[in-house]
């Protein structure tokens, strides 16, 4: 098994209590997967699209599929993209499975409600160890919730709303010394700062991610969430605040 990194952790947790042996491929220096960096003896591939934390989105994963291989696409994040771009949801390309998320962008922490796409044999090894049971009404409800019309019209709205405070916030944090505003078009960006960035932001009582948990990024990454202006602001000065002695 391959995971890109840097991504999310959690598939490869998965995999190493399966007792599976995994192997990173990390990302160029832009965070853009090179299909080539990817072993062809690799029978799984997982990677995100756009990936967290870094927020970018991968053009080249159709190049990854190989006979005998299968390809998973995390795509949690890819309703928060107007007009999700590069998403493999609604194609049907041998060997790669797409897994969707129908509460990141409505915020329903704990549902975890989602579904996969993909080939149907595969998606029926998928489901045979399954409870049968396995998802309560709550989830039932978002799921019926989250997939009306008006409900997917609204988070289109949503995600072109996002894209303009996204492009304001990486704006305004490029302006503040000693900080460097990573491409991607996520809910959330990744930011180079000085090293003990996050802990005096937190003396100050504003939490950012630390992104150094992730393969391939170190501790001067942190990743933020896209807000409004507002809180936009908050963020900027507190963050001129703390780089101040730093810079001097």
């Amino acid at each position: 098994a391959v995971v890109v990194h840097p991504g999310f952790t959690e598939p490869e947790a998965a995999l190493r209590a399966a007792g599976l042996p995994v192997e990173h491929v990390l990302t160029r220096g832009d965070h853009r997967l090179d299909p080539a960096a990817v072993p062809e003896e690799a029978d799984l591939v997982v990677v995100g699209n756009p990936t967290n934390p870094t927020g970018v989105l991968h053009s080249r994963l159709r190049e990854i599929a190989r006979p005998g291989r299968i390809v998973l696409v995390d795509e949690a994040f890819a309703d928060a993209v107007p007009g999700e771009p590069e998403s493999l949801a609604g194609e049907a390309v041998p060997g790669v499975l797409v897994f969707r998320s129908l509460t990141k962008t409505w915020a329903l922490a704990g549902l975890r409600a989602g579904y996969a796409l993909g080939d149907p044999a595969v998606l029926a090894r998928l489901a045979a160890p399954r409870p049968h049971w396995p998802v309560g009404t709550l989830a039932l409800e978002a799921v019926i919730a989250c997939s009306e019309p008006a409900a997917v019209a609204e988070a289109e709205a949503m995600a072109r709303t996002l894209a303009g405070h996204r492009a304001h916030q990486a704006a305004a944090l490029a302006a503040v010394p000693g900080v460097q505003v990573l491409p991607g078009i996520a809910p959330y960006l990744l930011l180079r700062v000085p090293e003990g960035t996050r802990e005096r932001l937190r003396d100050k009582g504003i939490a950012v991610r630390r992104a150094d948990t992730f393969p391939g990024l170190g501790p001067d990454h942190v990743r933020v969430a896209v807000r409004d202006p507002a809180r936009v602001a908050v963020l900027v000065e507190a963050l001129r605040a703390v780089l101040v002695g730093v810079a001097a």
